[in-house]
């Protein structure tokens, strides 16, 4: 089922070419059904990060608008002023507005070694937290965002790492019946990329939250409150096969110290291409959050809502609505 995107948002032809349903927001009708999303992008690679989580959603059964939304008090300085005018709100807006949003993500920043306080927008975001837990089905933290979050409502610290975590790890399914893992294996092939990290056991102290994914080397990569309302992911089922690549010519050419990403060139040689071994595993992800929040929706909102959000509806209809 079709992403709704605006149409000239980069990430718009380059998904089209990759054959995936995305769909032109002002070709699409407003009273047709659709569940509403709100990306909050604090990537700095703000147009590449556009492009992951999109891909993803735009892989589930749902139609999913997605609205693109950045913090008033901070202006990025890595992406053109442009880009930014035509397809970022301010997040004030979307929280004043009367729409039921069913997701939110939020992405990692590349502030995780300074003091949340100190963050420019951190009262901004932290607002964010507080307004997303009675007007969201479900938010899913990446990254900085899920430190940030855990930080805000249960005290927890970050630490920094001796070194760089940089590679792609093996995982093991702590809750193999989690609504999120369903028809996962026992391990899985995950990337992480970061200098700090959370203590399992200060998380294992919080009783309203599960962990549901680590690693023996990468430490935690997905946990959640009890009701998922709340889903905290330290790695990235989103990144492309070419993300820690790009990543690691950049620390290069900047003259800084670091290694080669672990367990990700083949053969550890850098002139090679690397592969997407987690695609699949990420897409199985984000299939599973979105049908919780289809479920939560129904419930929440009874049988009428449940009728225009049914995802068995014919596939064939929606490529024919987006391709007219």
């Amino acid at each position: 089922m079709p992403a709704i995107i605006p149409e000239n948002l980069p990430a718009f032809s380059q998904l089209r070419q990759e054959g995936l349903p995305i769909l032109a927001r002002k070709k699409y009708s407003p009273a047709a059904p659709r569940l509403n999303f709100l990306l909050l992008n604090l990537m700095p690679t703000k147009k590449a990060t556009e492009r992951q989580l999109i891909r993803l959603l735009a892989g589930t059964p749902c139609r999913i608008d997605i609205e693109l939304i950045h913090p008033a008090s901070y202006r990025p300085g890595n992406v053109d002023s442009e880009h930014m005018e035509k397809f970022y709100s301010d997040p004030a807006a979307a929280m004043k507005n009367d729409k039921d949003y069913d997701g939110l993500i939020i992405t990692g920043a590349p502030v995780e070694q300074m003091p949340f306080k100190d963050v420019d927008y951190w009262q901004e975001l932290t607002g964010i937290f507080q307004w997303s837990r009675k007007n969201v089905i479900s938010t899913l933290f990446i990254c900085w965002a899920a430190q940030a979050v855990l930080h805000h409502r249960h005290g927890l610290e970050k630490y920094d790492r001796n070194e760089k975590l940089f590679g792609v790890y093996k995982h093991n399914v702590i809750r193999p019946h989690s609504r999120l893992l369903q028809g996962f294996g026992e391990e899985t092939m995950l990337p992480h990329s970061r200098h700090t990290e959370l203590r399992r056991s200060e998380l294992e102290a919080c009783e309203e939250i599960d962990i549901l994914m680590d690693s023996p080397r990468a430490g935690l990569h997905l946990a959640a409150s009890s009701d998922l309302s709340q889903v905290y992911q330290l790695g990235h089922f989103e990144y492309e096969a070419d993300t820690l690549k790009k990543e690691y010519l950049r620390d290069r050419r900047k003259g800084l110290d670091i290694d080669i990403p672990e367990n990700y060139f083949p053969g550890d040689d850098p002139s090679r291409n690397p592969q997407v071994i987690w695609r699949a595993h990420g897409q199985l992800f984000y299939n599973n959050w979105i049908q919780h929040i289809v479920d939560k929706n129904r419930q929440r909102a009874g049988s009428e809502p449940a009728r225009k959000l049914d995802i068995h509806r014919s596939e064939q209809k929606a490529h024919e609505q987006i391709y007219q």
